[in-house]
């Protein structure tokens, strides 16, 4: 009997001392049309479902693959509002350290000064800001881009690594901005609510030494309700290393997916309207 009362307090010790499972989105469904999460066609060998939060509050959500060190995709609601674009610093995500029990994104530094974790355990399963240092012809490409916020604190939290892919320059200034800043004002007109889910295709090309995967595509895909009801939808594809985006049907970039995935890939789980 002392035995397993020994043992279950050690237990306890254990759970203490980690970051708690990520391992759902239960704490964000929200990010969803209806709640409902792509289908695990997406889903890496090795992913970490995030609930991305900071200051103490819940802004986006992320599927990352801890593998290729990029996320899959990030979900949230399209509410854009202009302001003044963050800079000068990079968060990254304690749980994936597997040393932390914060559930808040941090920088770096604080989590090696105040928090005593190695740079080693974090950058075991997550990109860092060294990753990202002298690339050539790519930049920090934004799956859930700070303009398409509503608040200031809203728009920093999307300056993670964990929301973050080596995109190529050309296409993140040119043809991908334009389709963020101006065809997704146009195709939005008359939603009450937008729900987007961008996300990045693992390609065959490796960045920083091997530890950080280059996306061969860029997808994004948007569902618009007027009210309660989905009215509209659409897709945006794009190869990077062009700076062409293509503006397509939902059904038309799922089947795209599919292709590249190998595996039949839906999105609103057949919510919204597909042609």
């Amino acid at each position: 009997m002392l035995g397993l009362l020994l043992l279950q307090v050690l237990a306890s010790c254990l759970r203490l001392g980690h970051s708690e499972v990520v391992n759902s989105f239960d704490s964000c469904p929200q990010y969803f049309y209806a709640g409902t999460i792509p289908n695990d066609a997406l889903n890496p060998k090795k992913p970490a479902w995030i609930c991305q939060r900071f200051r103490n509050a819940y802004h986006y959500a992320t599927l990352y693959d801890r593998d290729n060190r990029i996320p899959v995709y990030s979900a949230y609601k399209y509410q854009p509002v202009e302001g003044k674009r963050p800079r000068g610093w990079w968060f990254v995500e304690p749980q994936l350290t597997g040393k932390s029990n914060l559930k808040e994104m941090e920088t770096e530094s604080r989590l090696e000064k105040e928090y005593k974790i190695s740079p080693d355990d974090i950058k075991r399963s997550q990109a860092v800001k060294d990753d990202y240092k002298g690339l050539k012809d790519l930049v920090h490409g934004h799956l859930n881009p700070s303009g398409h916020m509503d608040k200031d604190v809203s728009k920093m939290a999307t300056f993670t690594l964990t929301n973050i892919v080596p995109q190529n320059s050309v296409l993140n200034d040119g043809q991908w901005r334009v389709y963020e800043d101006k065809t997704m004002i146009k195709l939005t007109k008359g939603c009450t609510t937008t729900y987007v889910i961008t996300g990045a295709v693992p390609g065959d090309t490796y960045v920083s030494s091997g530890r950080v995967n280059k996306p061969s595509h860029i997808w994004s895909a948007a569902c618009c309700l007027v009210g309660t009801e989905p009215t509209s939808a659409w897709g945006a594809i794009a190869e990077n290393d062009k700076d062409e985006v293509e503006t397509i049907t939902l059904g038309e970039l799922e089947k795209r997916l599919t292709n590249l995935y190998r595996e039949t890939v839906t999105l609103f789980n057949n919510a919204c309207p597909r042609e």
